[in-house]
C-alpha cells in the first residue's frame, strides 16, 4: 500500500494484532467461533502483509497472484460456509475485496511504490460503502454489548462476543483504509 510510512506501519500493527487475537479465538470451545476466527486470522495477517509500506518492502511480482489465489480460496470457503449461516457472507465480501486489491496491485507495478489511481472506481466505491456501513453498524452494536458484558461472566478470551466484534470492527476499518489508498 502507499501513503506515509508511519500510517502504513500502524495499519500493519493493527491487522497483525487482530490476526493474532483471532488465532487465540480459535481455541474457543464453540466450533462456530473457531471456524470464523480462522478465517478472520487469515484476513488479518493477509491485510498486514499487504499494508507493509512499499518504501520498506516491495513484494515480488508473483506475490500478488498468490494473495489472489489464497483469498479466492477463502472466498469459496466462505461461500460454502454461508449455507449454514448468512454471517459468513461478510467473510465472502472481505475475501472478494482482498482478491480485488491483489489483482489491482498485480496489474499496476508502479502502484506498490506509492502512485495511486488504479482500480475500478465503481467496484472500489461499492466496497468502500459496504465496509463503511459495516464499521458504523458494528460500532453501534458494540456499545451495548460492552455495557452488558461488564456484569456477565464469560468463559475464555475466545468466547467473548464483544472482543470478536471489536476484532471485526478493526479489520473493517483497516479495509476502508486500504481501499481508500487504491
Amino acid at each position: 500500500m502507499h501513503g506515509p510510512a508511519s500510517s502504513g506501519w500502524l495499519l500493519v500493527a493493527l491487522c497483525a494484532v487482530t490476526g493474532a487475537y483471532c488465532l487465540a479465538r480459535m481455541r474457543s470451545g464453540t466450533e462456530g467461533q473457531r471456524g470464523a476466527a480462522g478465517g478472520e486470522a487469515l484476513m488479518g495477517f493477509g491485510m498486514a502483509a499487504m499494508a507493509v509500506p512499499g518504501a520498506v518492502y516491495t513484494p515480488p511480482a508473483w506475490a500478488w497472484p498468490v494473495y489472489a489465489a489464497v483469498f479466492g480460496a477463502a472466498g469459496v470457503h466462505a461461500l460454502w460456509a454461508a449455507r449454514a449461516g448468512a454471517h459468513h457472507l461478510h467473510h465472502l465480501v472481505g475475501a472478494t475485496a482482498m482478491v480485488y486489491m491483489s489483482v489491482v496491485m498485480a496489474g499496476s507495478p508502479a502502484h506498490a511504490h506509492g502512485q495511486g489511481g488504479s482500480g475500478v472506481p465503481l467496484l472500489t466505491g461499492a466496497l468502500l460503502l459496504y465496509f463503511a456501513g459495516y464499521v458504523l453498524l458494528t460500532g453501534v452494536r458494540l456499545v451495548p454489548v460492552t455495557a452488558v458484558a461488564g456484569g456477565a461472566g464469560h468463559g475464555g478470551w475466545g468466547d467473548r462476543p464483544e472482543l470478536a466484534r471489536a476484532c471485526r470492527l478493526s479489520m473493517a476499518i483497516a479495509m476502508v483504509t486500504m481501499l481508500l489508498t487504491l
